[in-house]
């Protein structure tokens, strides 16, 4: 996530710094077939995880109830759904606010390990018989061309994308071909973290990119703000068993503490505590990790 996403302006000012951004650019390199976190780690995500909860429980009913009101059918479809457990609250809302609706659900996940925990966790779910599952083992970018080739005139009621527009070589044109498949009532959903970042360093984009984007085409979108933050403070204790699995988290790369060179653990460091990231509250670290949602109409 870190070097996804949370690099401030400040970082790149600095010309000591570009021995920096080379090594992390080799290292995310060499280490990207293994961002898969740690299980002890999961109490230490409550913060984004509870906020995003929040946003599903109590903002987006009201988001699907305003969609294709009476349909018997609704289709919907994830992109980038990983093991699914994101994905199945959102359809559980969905079927509060709308109970006799058939569901359709489309999933795009093009890893092969996410797409099984997904499928093992409807096998273990309760009370699906309302939904039609169907797997694609592919890219956003696959699925565009597929899409093209396959479903031309298909369209969607509920598109939603959390935290994968990282991973997409042109944001702003996979953002319009998905928009593009909306029903005249549809709604694009995008989760995206909210800070800076400096593209030097890695491919990024924030939720001010799209709104940039979305005001120059003049689309029309709702704006919300999640707040989260992260008590990084045992990041900064060398040997601190939390510490490591907050780094292993906020880097993406599996024990980065004992396989980073010194000097780029050093300049992450630095980076965790700039205050374009951090708050230091009470003697603790306190990192910004809020995110933006977009919804996005057809």
């Amino acid at each position: 996530m870190l070097l996804e996403s949370y690099c401030p302006e400040d970082f790149s000012s600095n010309p000591n710094q570009t021995h920096l951004k080379q090594l992390i650019k080799v290292f995310r390199h060499q280490f990207q077939q293994v961002k898969t976190m740690a299980a002890p780690f999961r109490s230490l995500r409550s913060s984004e995880h509870q906020c995003m909860q929040d946003f599903i429980h109590n903002t987006l009913p009201d988001i699907l109830a305003s969609i294709g009101g009476g349909r018997s059918v609704f289709n919907v479809m994830g992109i980038g759904s990983g093991a699914g457990e994101i994905d199945l609250e959102m359809l559980a809302q969905l079927h509060l606010k709308l109970p006799h609706a058939k569901v359709i659900n489309k999933v795009v996940e093009p890893s092969n390990d996410m797409l099984h925990k997904y499928k093992v966790r409807v096998s273990t779910t309760p009370d699906l018989d309302y939904i039609n599952f169907t797997w694609n083992k592919m890219t956003a970018s696959e699925l565009e061309k597929h899409w093209q080739e396959k479903n031309p005139g298909e369209k969607m009621d509920f598109i939603h994308m959390i935290q994968m527009l990282y991973y997409v070589k042109d944001p702003e044109a996979t953002v319009s071909f998905f928009r593009s498949l909306l029903n005249k009532d549809g709604k694009l959903l995008i989760i995206l973290v909210k800070q800076l970042c400096n593209t030097e360093i890695s491919q990024c984009v924030t939720t001010g990119d799209l709104k940039t984007f979305l005001d120059t085409e003049s689309i029309p979108y709702q704006n919300y703000e999640l707040l989260s933050q992260v008590d990084i403070t045992e990041c900064f204790t060398e040997g601190d068993q939390v510490g490591e699995l907050l780094l292993d988290f906020l880097t993406e790369v599996i024990e980065f503490s004992k396989n980073a060179p010194e000097d780029l653990k050093k300049g992450v460091l630095d980076l965790l505590r700039h205050p374009d990231c951090s708050r230091e509250v009470d003697g603790r670290i306190i990192f910004n990790n809020n995110l933006g949602v977009l919804v996005v109409e057809p």
